[in-house]
Order: C-alpha cells, then structure tokens, then sequence
C-alpha cells in the first residue's frame, strides 16, 4: 500500500546558539587600539610593501601629521574623505591619518571609472580627496579640496608627530563602503568605530591572531574585507605586508611574495585561492586561511586543507562589518561548506515571511543583529528602514535587525549553512532555478576545473542559461557530454542552453567573479564539436540564419544538433514560425525530430516532405522494431516535452506523439475529448493500423488517452498500455497543498503556540508581539488576495485571446507565440470539465510525482475495471514537469520498460489472457502503488 513518512517535527534554534556576549572595550576606536599597540611594540615592523618597512613608531608618527594636516582641511567626527591611492605603504597611512583626525574615509579604486568616482564623491559630499599626483590625470574634476600624499608630503611632515587629542568617538563614523546597489547605482554603508571593534576583538579570538604573524593585504580598499587585513595586525602588534595589485593577481609572483615575506596568515575569495592552486601553489603548513567574500565549495575548501595549518570559512555582508560568522573547516563532507556560527556580540535569526524564527533544517530569510550593525545607508533613509528593522526577539528597545536577503537554515550542530540570496534565484521558462545547484553538479564532470552559470538575456526577452567554463588542462569539454551529464542529474529546464570555454574567469578588483565581463556565447567560444560546415547554398544560408538568430549562437554549422544547442520548446516554436515567415514552408514539428540538424532540414524541405496540413501525429523517434509508444500531450497542447522520454527509452521503440489540432494556427483545435481522441486515434492508425497499441497521456493528455483506448476498445483493438503520466481522472485528484506559502495549521494549534510564546514574554514585549502577529496575517492575506485577483484577471482574459485566435485562424495566418499556450490551456480545460467518463474494462498504471494526492491512483479505480498499478517517482509535486525531465524521466524510462517485460513475460506465460475487445484482463494477482526511491 502506499506510504509516505510522516514530517519530523524539528525543535527551535536553541537560544544558546545566540549567546555571544563578549566584553570588548566598547568606547574606543578603531586607532586608539593600535596607538597602543604602537606605544608597545615601538620598534616592531608593523607594515611592509615590497622592500619598504614601517615600525610602529613610524607608522604612527607618519599618521598623526597626516591626522594633524587634515584637521586643518575640516576633517572631523563624521567627515567624509575620500581615499584614492594606489597599493603602498602611503595607503596605510591615510587610512591612519584620516581616522585619528577623527574623520571616516571613503575608499575609491583607481581603477574605477570616473563616472563612478564622480558620482561616490558627490552623494558621500566628501569635502577633502586624499590621493596621489600620478592618479590625478584618471579622475574626475574634484570638487572636494585635494589632498596629494606624495606631492604634499613635504608640508604635511611639518606638523607635530604625537598622538593628537581624540576627537571621534565609539559612535562616530570609521568608513562608509560603496557597494552596488539594484538601482544601478552604488550605495553608500555607513559602518561606525564600535562596530569596527568590536570586530577586530572577536577576530583576535577566533580565527585568532598573534604578536609573530604576518598577515598578507590582497584585497582592494574598496571591498570592506581589507578592513581585516590592514587593522587586525594592527591592533594586535603583528605585521601586515601589502601586496601590490600586479602580484595578487598573478599566481606565481603572489606566492613568490608570500614566500618571501613568511606570510602565516591570508584572508582571500574562493578566485584568488584557485589562482594559487592553478600556480602549482605547493602550499605552506603554517599558513593560517581565510576564504570568505563568496561560499566556499567543498572541492575546493578539500584542496586547500592539505596545503595549510587551518582553514577558515568567513561570512558577513558589508552592513554587519566585514565577518558575522566563523566556521574552522575540516575534511570530508559535501556541497558548500557551512558559514558556521555568529561572531562575538552577534545574534543570527532564520526567519519565515512572517518573520517567525524557524525550526532546525528549515530554510528561510537570515536576519543579523548586534553590534556588527551599520549605521544605515548613506543619504538613503528608504533603504535604511526597509533593511534595518526593529529586533522583535529581544527586550532591548533600541536593538535592531539587519535583513540579509540570504536563504539559510540551522544545522542540528547550531552551525549555518549558507543557501544562496534570495535576489538572485532566477526563472526560465517559468521555472525558479539556483545557479550554484548546476554550478556544483558541473563542477564534478573530470575535464570541468571552475564553472559559473548565468542567466542571459542578450536577445530582449530570450532569457537563457549559459555555462562558463574553465577546463582542467589538456580537456577540452563537448557540449553534448556535458549536456548528457547534467541531465543525468538536472531537470531539463536546468541544464544551460550553451556552455562557454574561457582559459579564466574575469575577476573584479575585489577577486570575486566579474559577472557583467562574462562574454556572449559564440561558436569560437562554445564547447561544441570543433568541425564546422558552412552553408552551401541559399536554403541552407536561409536557415543558418533562422538559427543564429533565434539560439543566439553565431556562427552555426549545417552539422550541428539543434539539440545541443540548447533547443526547448518555445525556442522550437519561434523556429517553426520563423521559417514559415521567411521561406514561405509549412513546417509541421516533426522535422525537429526527424532533421535536427539544418543540412538533414534543408534536404527535407527541397524534397518537399513536409505535409502542408497540419496533423496531430509528430515522429519523434520513428525508428526500431517494438510497438510504438504514442504519446498525448498536455494542456498546452505541444508535444516536445515527450523528447526526453524517447532518448530514454530502449533505441528499437518508436515513439509518437499526438499534438493538439491547430496548434500552429490555419486549423481550429478540437474543443471535446471524444472528437480529440477520434482524431488522434485516425492519424495513430497510419501507423499502426491494428493493435496491440501503447498509449500514455501526460496530465490533461491522460484523460484523452483514456477516450482513445475506450474507442479502440469498442473497435475491438488491444490497448497493451494505458499510462497515466500525473494524470489525474478529475479536477477533484489534484496534488493537495501545492501552495508555495505557508502551511496553515488547525487554529487550536496556532493558539496555543502563540499563547506558549505570548507567557514567555515580559508584559512590554506582550504588546509588541500581537502587534506583530496581527501585522504579518494581514501581510499575508493582502499577498493572498494579490494572487486571486493575478488569476482571476488571466481567467477573464483568456476567452478574449480565445477570440483573438479565431481571428487568426479564420484569416489563415500563423498563430502569435503570445496566444498559443493560454488559448490551448483554456480550449482544453473547457474539455476535460465537459467530459463524461464511462467505465473502462482494461487495465491502466499510473506514474506520478510524490504529491501528496487524495488517492495514489489519482482518482482512476472509479473508472477502470481492470487492475490499476501506481507508481511514485521521487520529483517534488511543486515541479509540474520535473516528471517529464532529468533525472526523474530516466526512472519513467525504466519502470514503463519494466512494465512492459513484466506483461510480456506474463502473457508468455499463460497468466494474462489477452482477447480483443476485452482489454487486459487481471489473473487476479494484486499490486500495490510502487514507491521508486
């Protein structure tokens, strides 16, 4: 009988998780604790770059005339000034100067567009520039006074070189950060002195730091993790050495360096680290690593292990001052390694829409809190209150959250693991899709050394996957594999429609992936099949054309496989239509099937194969020797989603499918199931004239099937198959709870939770928590009635379309890509609410996701006389098509061939009678629903 486990109930994060409290000297800066370290360690190097040194008495004698010289220029508690240097000692000692004037720097790359530099000096309205005489000719005009490091020297050496009086204080600014923003433009963070170290402090715990290190400065400024590399030795009297740009972004001469100057502790992004390795990095047993900035890959944290003392995962965004999270790593395990558990001073939450905390191993929204917490966002008040909230899970009045936009969730160990950002799951073809999913799948394939997968959408409203890859040496990945082996793992809508060769990936300033450098995928760059056929006549150019213009690959070969080039079936459509328009042809689908390349089309196409009537019959795979599967298609009415089950399918069975009439326009559709299923069994006997037949119908397609093997049957055929694929026999047999929001529980059980969490609360935060509650229902019912209102809206429009389509048909034209799915999903629904079902004296199975339905025979033991057997295939029910497509087709694939034997064998043996006009008659045996795992 069917079964299905029954949901583990997880506890709460336990509030121990949270318990970070740790004393830190709260009223001080961030420059008051290495002028401590200055007055102890006077002699000590505290900074190097290249040959040059600075002790810390240097260092800070240096940086208190810089202070001294700024205070002059205006510089104080909240002014703004703006740093733009080049990697040097002089870049330590403006970030010095600045803060002991009591001011909170902007740090500018100059490798930074001028627009870009213009606009952060105008929305920070930084009155001073700090920079350099070589890098002025690259900025824009100032309109701050500039303050030249080099050029100026000799004046600011004048001033007095102790410690000036303190001006700013805990609360005051250190820095304001620039990141970008969804706008287009960079917003400006505002991170204040106790944020910053309180930080530092957690730091010199864990990861740890000591006196005899040496921490390596490979990150640009303008990336918030420096912040890191230049204080952390600073304020624990070790010694921080600055590597050029040149060397941190060359392999070779970054290790050299390291090497040199007996580097024990480097802070870098996943890219720089796999910059090291691709250098034949030997690595160092004293090094101390940590990879932060993007998640950590578990093949890449198990490379890394060997070649160092310990590994560290590091996770915070920008608003949480640099590192909110440590996690030491260790060896085994897979997938992304876990961000591990919050730093000092610093509450995680995991929360719902609602803002419910959820339980261990659920995946929601983490919300960060303590003292890590940026002041706001620079000139943006909107943004601010809409990131920074009010923290509704502790008694402080004034204690806020910042909303990461990261999907997470608890582990059992109270470690985190990090799932991705909300912002940037993307849709193709309607489905929601993680790109770090396909990236870690592509990562595994042996001639794959480093992927990046992105959504395109170079032609407007074409959008697409592309794969990046950098091959391992000596390999050069075809697309047809790699295709083949992410559908052995992947969904369909999952697997990229090109996969893009490069010898690296492009990197910002900051070592992490520069997305927007990503190139469009061409034939020079694509991993497909080196020999390439030009066009060799007018047909053949035509059709290249057609193709390059659709797929958006340039150039295309006469050769290659439409479906390695990442057809689907609205790219199928635009084709079939295209060609229509341009060479005048009636082109029914089943060419794509029968010529999938654009020499076997043309040749189709000069010898006129190509009926002129539409028909509802498609080949898709019309050779070999065994009984044809046909198959019906879907409320849509196309049948390409049927591929993936042929190429699985044993070689020697053709298989067909039945499409809806009119589907590309010039016919009208049939609008009832019983003429539907008379006309498809007509056109499936030009095939197969007489029985035994195998049917299958996927989802409405099911219940035509159904009609189809009752007219055979009162024709006194043979119906061998009669597959249900997610079929239901009505409306009332639809998967239960599909609604992607909350789970509603029984109202006693929400009471008496909220009365649990309401008398656990002092009588202040009582109030706070109704309002709160009451608050989120009414979000949640406004998001609720935004949904009805969206369908009903598309509802009331379709007979319009409907009409519309008629237009079209009537005037014989081709039908508009806009109107076809909403037509047919509408025609076919009026269909199957119209159908009266009659008894069926054969046999049916049926194949279906894992629900959970209201019957595991969706319904059809009211219908079928004869034996029923089910079969649950491991694909969620929230993924309407995942049946349909890898990897679940392939288990399809093989439980129909199973059952195909099993009946062969059966009647072989006496046991199955089969008499036409009886269908399939059961010996009595019983089957259960079958549970494939």
């Amino acid at each position: 009988m069917h079964h299905q486990d029954p949901a583990t109930e997880m506890p709460l994060p336990s509030p121990e998780w949270n318990e970070t409290l740790r004393h830190y000297p709260r009223d001080s800066c961030v420059h008051r604790l290495f002028e401590d370290q200055a007055e102890r360690r006077t002699q000590s190097v505290a900074a190097a770059f290249e040959d040059q040194r600075f002790t810390y008495q240097e260092l800070n004698c240096r940086s208190n005339q810089l202070a001294r010289y700024l205070r002059k220029r205006g510089v104080g508690p909240d002014v703004l000034v703006g740093l733009c240097v080049e990697r040097s000692l002089d870049m330590v000692v403006g970030l010095l100067g600045i803060l002991k004037a009591g001011g909170a720097y902007v740090p500018l790359d100059p490798a930074y567009p001028k627009d870009r530099i213009a606009y952060i000096m105008e929305d920070a309205r930084a009155p001073v520039l700090l920079t350099q005489q070589k890098l002025l000719p690259g900025l824009p005009r100032p309109q701050a006074e500039v303050v030249l490091l080099d050029a100026h020297w000799s004046s600011i050496a004048k001033e007095d070189s102790d410690n000036p009086a303190p001006k700013a204080k805990a609360e005051n600014l250190a820095y304001v950060i620039y990141t970008s923003g969804s706008t287009g433009k960079p917003k400006g963070v505002q991170l204040e002195h106790r944020s910053v170290v309180n930080f530092l402090c957690t730091m010199q715990t864990e990861p740890g730091l000591a006196e005899t290190d040496v921490v390596a400065a490979v990150t640009t400024l303008c990336f918030d993790i420096a912040g890191l590399e230049i204080y952390l030795p600073l304020v624990t009297g070790a010694q921080v050495v600055v590597i050029s740009r040149d060397e941190a972004a060359d392999g070779k001469k970054l290790q050299a360096r390291m090497q040199k100057a007996g580097v024990t502790v480097m802070q870098a992004t996943p890219a720089t680290w796999r910059l090291l390795l691709e250098a034949d990095w030997p690595g160092n047993d004293k090094l101390k690593i940590l990879c932060g900035g993007e998640a950590l890959p578990r093949e890449l944290a198990n490379k890394l292990l060997p070649r160092c003392r310990s590994l560290w995962n590091m996770y915070g965004p920008t608003e949480t001052t640099i590192w909110s999270a440590v996690y030491k790593v260790t060896a085994g395990g897979e997938g992304t390694v876990p961000i591990g558990h919050p730093i000092g001073n610093t509450q995680f939450y995991i929360v719902d829409e609602q803002m419910n905390q959820l339980p261990v191993g659920q995946e929601g929204q983490l919300l960060i809190g303590g003292d890590g917490l940026a002041r706001g966002y620079q000139n943006r008040a909107d943004l601010t209150k809409e990131k920074f909230i009010l923290d509704p899970f502790r008694s402080q009045p004034e204690a806020r959250l910042y909303q990461t936009g990261d999907l997470a969730r608890y582990l059992p160990d109270g470690t985190i693991a990090f799932l991705g950002r909300m912002d940037q799951q993307v849709k193709i073809r309607g489905y929601r899709i993680e790109l770090g999913e396909i990236e870690s799948v592509l990562a595994t394939h042996p001639s794959v050394h480093h992927t990046v997968v992105k959504a395109r959408e170079d032609t407007p409203g074409d959008r697409r996957l592309v794969a990046y890859i950098v091959p391992t040496r000596d390999q050069r990945p075809m697309t047809h594999i790699l295709r083949e082996f992410l559908k052995a793992q992947l969904p369909d809508y999952m697997i990229p429609s090109a996969f893009v060769v490069l010898d690296a990936m492009p990197l910002t300033p900051n070592g992490k992936m520069d997305h927007k450098q990503l190139p469009p995928p061409t034939r020079e760059n694509s991993a497909i099949e080196p020999e390439f056929v030009a066009p060799r006549d007018r047909l053949e150019t035509e059709l290249v054309h057609i193709w390059e213009s659709i797929l958006g690959i340039k150039p295309i070969g006469i050769t290659d496989n439409i479906f390695d080039l990442g057809v689907n079936s609205l790219i199928a459509a635009q084709l079939f239509a295209r060609i229509e328009k341009t060479l005048g042809k009636d082109l029914p689908p089943a060419p794509l099937f029968q010529a999938p390349t654009v020499e076997s089309l043309a040749t189709l196409l000069r010898q006129n194969t190509t009926r002129s009537r539409r028909t509802s019959l498609v080949a898709i795979q019309p050779q070999g020797s065994k009984t044809p599967l046909f198959c019906v298609h879907g409320g849509a009415g196309t049948v390409l989603l049927f591929h993936s089950l042929a190429r699985q399918l044993v070689p020697d069975r053709p298989v067909y499918g039945l499409q809806s009439q009119g589907l590309y326009g010039r016919d009208f559709p049939h609008t009832d199931v019983e003429k539907m299923a008379a006309h498809y069994v007509e056109e499936m006997r030009t095939v197969q004239p007489h029985g035994p037949y195998l049917l299958s119908g996927w989802c409405f397609g099911g219940l035509v099937a159904f009609e189809m093997a009752q007219q055979l049957h009162r024709m006194g055929e043979w119906v061998d198959l009669l597959a249900m694929l997610n079929a239901p026999s009505t409306p009332d047999y639809q998967p239960l709870n599909t609604d992607p929001g909350p789970v509603i529980l029984p109202l006693a059980v929400r009471l008496q939770k909220h009365w649990r969490e309401l008398t656990s609360l002092p009588g202040a935060e009582r109030i706070k928590y109704v309002s709160q509650k009451l608050r989120g229902g009414l979000i949640w019912r406004r998001q609720g009635l935004r949904r009805r209102v969206i369908f009903l809206t598309f509802r009331a429009t379709v007979p319009i379309r409907h009409l519309v389509y008629r237009f079209y048909v009537q005037r014989r034209r081709p039908l508009p890509d806009f109107l076809r799915n909403s037509c047919f999903l509408y025609i076919n629904a009026r269909a199957e609410r119209c159908y009266q079902h009659h008894e069926y004296p054969g046999s049916t199975v049926v194949f279906r996701d894992q629900g959970p339905y209201p019957d595991p025979y969706l319904g059809w033991g009211r219908f079928v006389r004869g034996q029923i057997e089910a079969y649950e295939i491991p694909v969620s029910v929230r993924d309407h098509r995942g049946l349909m497509q890898e990897p679940a087709v392939a288990i399809l694939a093989q439980k129909m061939q199973e059952y195909l034997g099993r009946k062969e064998v059966l009647v072989s043996q006496g046991y199955i009678e089969t008499r036409a006009g009886e269908g399939v008659v059961s010996s009595g045996q019983a089957f259960e629903p079958n549970i494939v795992q």
